[in-house]
C-alpha cells in the first residue's frame, strides 16, 4: 500500500538575514489512512511530567568564527540548551515557534524511543507547530544515554535548530569522574536549500569520481554531491576559537561525542590519548580501546579518556567525505604552559562495528524473523533525488509490521555515497550491538539489522544526510 503522504511546499520561506536566502524545503504530510488500521496511540498527559523544560525557536545571530551569522536557533544559542534528566524521569518540553515568515516547525528526540505522538515528525506523528504556537512533548527518559534533539521540518536542522539531550544512568558500567559533551556539526553561511537547487546552480562540492556530484543531468550512481559547508563546529565554536576542556592529571573523563551534522561523516581522535568506547548510540557496550573512530550523521559514541599525558592536546574531527578544515577542540591539563596543542596522528586502531559488544541481552533479536525487508538505496532519475527500491518518499510504499514482530532489514547501497540510516522509535541489533543509526558503505555496501516491533505507531526510517532525506530516501514502518 502506498503512503498517502503528499509534499507540502515552501514552508518557512522568507529572509532571515542570509545572503540569497530561500525558504525551507517542503515536508511530508499525512492525510486519510486509506484503510490502514493504524494504532491509536494516546500521548502522555503533560501534567504527568517530573521535569518541565521550554524551548523557543527564533531567528537570531551566532558567531562560530568571530563573524556574525544570521540563522535560526533554540533559546538564542548554538547548539541549543543542554537538556539533562535522570534515567526513568518523565520530561515535558514546551516548544514555542517564534520563527519568522509563518514557518512551521517540530522537534525530534533523536534516538529516544518515545511514544509515537512525541516523535516530532510532521505529517506522520503530529501536525507541525504553527507560527506563534506552543506544542508540549512528553516522554519517559529511558533508556539512559547520549541523544540529541533537532527540528524535523525540511532542512531546518541545517539552520542550527539542534541541541544535546542526556539521560543520565543510575548505575553506569564504567567509572569516570565527570562527563563532557562534544557536539559536532557542519555549518553554512547561506540558507540551506535542496540538493537539486544547489546543483543546478553549480554550487556545492562534487567530491570524487571526476566531480560528477555537480552534474546537472539525472541522478546517477556516481553522484557524490556535498553542500558548500563553510566549516565544522565543536559545541558551536569553529577551529580558530576552539572549545577547551580543562582536566586534572589522572582524571577519568567521559566524552559524549554527538554527530549532529547535516551531511558529514567524521573521523575523531585525541592527541596523545587512546579512547575506551563505552556506549554506542547511547547503549552500553563492553569497553574497547581505540585510537580513533568514524561516525556518520546521527551516530553517537561515548568514550572514557584517562588524563595521564600532561600537556595540551588537540581533539580533531576530520570530515572524511569533505575537504574542509577539521572541527577542533582542545584538551588542556591544569598548569600546562603549552599554547599550541599537539594534534592526533590518526594512526593505530580505528573502531569497527564488529568491535562493539552489547552489555545487555540480545536474545529478543535472535532466531528467524517474522518479517523481512530487502531495501536498495540509490539515486533517483532526477537531480537530487534519492530512493529506496526505486521509490522516492513520500510517494513510496509503507513497510507493514505488527506489534511483537521480529523484523529483519537488509540494506544494499547502489550509490557512490555512504548512507547513515536512522530508525525512529526503536533500537536495532547490528552485529552484536544495539544502535539506532548505522552507516551503509558506498559502492555495493550492505548492512543487515534486526529489531523488535515493540513501540506501536508509524515510524520514519531514513538516511540522516539531511539532503538525502529531503530528496526522498525514507520509508515508514507502519504498525497494522
Amino acid at each position: 500500500m502506498k503512503s498517502t503522504l503528499t509534499r507540502r511546499q515552501a514552508l518557512a520561506t522568507g529572509a532571515i538575514g542570509f545572503a540569497s536566502l530561500s525558504g525551507c524545503v517542503g515536508v511530508p504530510t499525512i492525510g486519510d489512512s486509506g484503510g490502514s488500521t493504524r494504532p491509536d496511540i494516546t500521548p502522555l498527559p503533560p501534567d504527568s511530567a517530573d521535569k518541565a523544560q521550554t524551548l523557543r525557536a527564533t531567528a537570531g545571530e551566532y558567531s562560530p568564527t568571530g563573524e556574525s551569522l544570521q540563522t535560526w536557533l533554540y533559546d538564542g544559542q548554538v547548539p541549543g540548551p543542554e537538556i539533562r534528566i535522570p534515567e526513568g524521569s518523565r520530561l515535558r518540553v514546551d516548544v514555542t515557534n517564534g520563527l519568522p515568515n509563518d514557518a512551521e516547525t517540530t522537534v525530534h528526540w533523536h534516538g529516544v524511543p518515545v511514544r509515537n505522538p512525541a516523535d516530532g515528525v510532521p505529517g506522520i506523528t503530529q501536525d507541525p507547530i504553527g507560527a506563534g504556537e506552543t506544542f508540549s512533548y512528553v516522554f519517559d527518559a529511558t533508556p539512559p544515554g547520549t541523544y540529541f534533539y533537532h527540528s524535523h521540518v525540511g532542512l531546518q536542522l541545517e539552520r542550527q535548530l539542534l541541541g544535546p539531550l542526556i539521560v543520565e544512568e543510575e548505575s553506569p558500567h564504567v567509572e569516570y569522574d565527570r562527563d563532557v559533551i562534544v557536539f559536532l556539526n557542519d555549518y553554512l553561511t547561506t540558507a540551506p536549500k535542496p540538493e537539486s537547487e544547489w546543483r543546478n546552480g553549480s554550487s556545492g562540492s562534487g567530491g570524487g569520481m571526476g566531480g560528477m556530484g555537480g552534474m546537472s543531468g539525472g541522478g546517477g550512481m556516481m553522484s557524490t554531491w556535498r553542500p558548500p559547508y563553510a566549516g565544522h563546529l565543536v559545541n558551536g565554536q569553529g577551529p580558530s576559537s576552539p572549545t577547551e576542556f580543562t582536566v586534572s592529571e589522572n582524571e577519568q573523563i567521559r566524552f559524549r561525542f554527538i554527530n549532529a551534522s547535516g551531511a558529514t561523516t567524521y573521523r575523531v581522535g585525541i592527541g596523545g590519548h587512546t579512547m575506551r568506547v563505552s556506549h554506542a548510540d547511547g547503549r552500553p557496550v563492553n569497553p574497547v580501546e581505540v585510537d580513533s573512530f568514524v561516525f556518520g550523521a546521527g551516530e553517537r559514541y561515548d568514550t572514557i579518556v584517562t588524563a595521564d599525558e600532561l600537556g595540551t592536546w588537540g581533539i580533531q574531527a576530520i570530515p572524511v567525505d569533505g575537504n574542509e578544515t577539521p572541527a577542533r577542540a582542545v584538551l588542556k591539563y591544569d598548569g600546562s604552559e603549552a599554547t599550541t596543542p599537539t594534534e592526533p596522528t590518526f594512526g593505530g586502531r580505528q573502531l569497527r562495528y564488529n568491535d562493539l559488544q552489547a552489555r545487555e541481552s540480545l536474545d529478543a533479536f535472535s532466531g528467524s524473523p517474522d518479517k523481512r525487508f530487502e531495501l536498495t538505496l540509490s539515486t533517483g532519475s532526477e537531480v537530487g533525488s534519492w530512493v529506496i527500491n526505486g521509490q522516492r518518499f513520500p510517494n513510496a510504499d509503507s513497510l507493514p509490521i505488527q506489534e511483537g514482530d521480529h523484523v529483519r532489514v537488509q540494506l544494499d547501497n547502489r550509490s557512490a555515497m555512504l548512507h547513515p540510516m536512522h530508525l525512529h522509535g526503536h533500537f536495532f541489533r547490528v552485529g552484536d550491538a544495539l544502535k539506532d543509526t548505522v552507516i551503509v558503505p558506498s559502492h555495493m555496501g550492505s548492512v543487515t539489522f534486526d529489531f523488535v516491533a515493540d513501540n506501536p505507531g508509524d515510524w520514519l526510517f531514513h538516511c540522516h544526510n539531511a539532503y538525502h532525506l529531503e530528496g526522498g530516501m525514507a520509508r515508514v514502518f507502519e504498525y497494522r
